[in-house]
């Protein structure tokens, strides 16, 4: 057999130590599917009317994702 790393006083081959960096590194990267976002940021108007302007603009302006 060819040459193994010697970590944490365990042997591990190179073909194994590879498959955990590339685990590792795709549960890093790829987002979070099970996360949940949030439909539209908060409206923080200052007055009713610009409130309800807003609403209405995105009702009107809604677009499926």
């Amino acid at each position: 057999m060819g040459a193994a790393y010697h970590i944490f006083g365990k042997t591990v081959q190179p073909h194994q130590l590879a498959l955990a960096t590339l685990g590792s590194v795709v549960l890093l990267v790829i987002p979070k599917p099970w996360t949940v976002k949030p439909a539209h940021p908060s409206i923080n108007a200052s007055s009713p009317e610009e409130d309800k302007f807003v609403k209405e603009w995105l009702a009107k302006h809604d677009v499926a994702v």
